[in-house]
C-alpha cells in the first residue's frame, strides 16, 4: 500500500511539473484534456483520486505517454547492482542490463595470473572488442604478437585475428565492451 502511495505522489508531481514545465496554467491543461481545472487541481493536490481515464487525457495533452507517466520512482531502472560470477582465475560481472542490450555486453573483469592465455586459447569470432585496463596489466594476445596494456590504457582490435586475454604480473581489472559475437565466444565459453 505505501508503495502504491509513493507512485500515486510521484504522478502528481509529474503532471504539476510537465505543466509548469510547458508555462500552462490549470485552465491551459484543463482545456486540452477536458478536465475541469477545478478536477486537475485535485488531483495535483491529491484531494481527488486519480482514475485511468483522467491519466489517458492528461498523458496525451502533456505529450507524454501513460507508461512514462506511471513508471516507477525507484533506482531499480537506473542502478546496475552487479554480482560476480566466477570462474578458475577469472571474475566477470555485468553491467549492462541485460546481455546484449544495443548489441553490446558491458562488463567488469578481474583477470588473475592462474588462468592461462597461451597459444591454445586464441579465439576467433566476427567483431571488434575493447577494453580498457583499471589496474595491473593486460596481456593481450593478438596473432602471433604479445601486448602489454597497462592501467589507463585502452585496447580496440578485429576480433577476426586469434586473440586471448590473461594477466601480466599479478591480477589486472579491466573494463570490456562485447558485441553479440564476442559476449558470446568470451562469456558463455568461459572455462568453468
Amino acid at each position: 500500500m505505501t508503495q502504491e502511495l509513493d507512485l500515486d505522489a510521484v504522478v502528481r508531481r509529474r503532471i504539476r511539473g510537465l505543466r509548469l514545465a510547458r508555462g500552462w496554467s490549470l485552465d491551459a491543461l484543463a482545456a486540452r484534456c477536458r478536465l475541469s481545472p477545478s478536477n486537475l487541481s485535485r488531483i495535483e493536490t491529491g484531494h481527488r483520486r486519480i482514475a485511468l481515464d483522467q491519466l489517458v487525457p492528461i498523458a496525451r495533452a502533456l505529450g507524454t505517454t501513460l507508461d512514462q507517466l506511471v513508471e516507477s520512482a525507484d533506482d531499480e531502472d537506473v542502478v546496475i547492482r552487479p554480482l560476480p560470477c566466477d570462474h578458475p582465475g577469472m571474475t566477470v560481472w555485468l553491467l549492462s542490463r541485460e546481455r546484449s542490450l544495443h548489441g553490446v555486453t558491458v562488463a567488469k573483469m578481474r583477470i588473475t595470473p592462474e588462468r592461462p592465455a597461451g597459444p591454445e586459447d586464441l579465439k576467433v569470432h566476427p567483431g571488434r572488442e575493447w577494453f580498457t585496463v583499471l589496474s595491473g596489466t593486460a596481456r593481450l594476445l593478438l596473432g602471433e604478437r604479445t601486448v602489454l596494456v597497462e592501467a589507463g590504457d585502452a585496447a580496440e582490435f578485429s576480433t577476426m585475428t586469434p586473440h586471448a586475454l590473461g594477466a601480466h604480473d599479478g591480477p589486472v581489472e579491466l573494463l570490456t565492451i562485447f558485441d553479440h559475437d564476442g559476449e558470446r565466444s568470451h562469456l558463455h565459453d568461459a572455462p568453468a
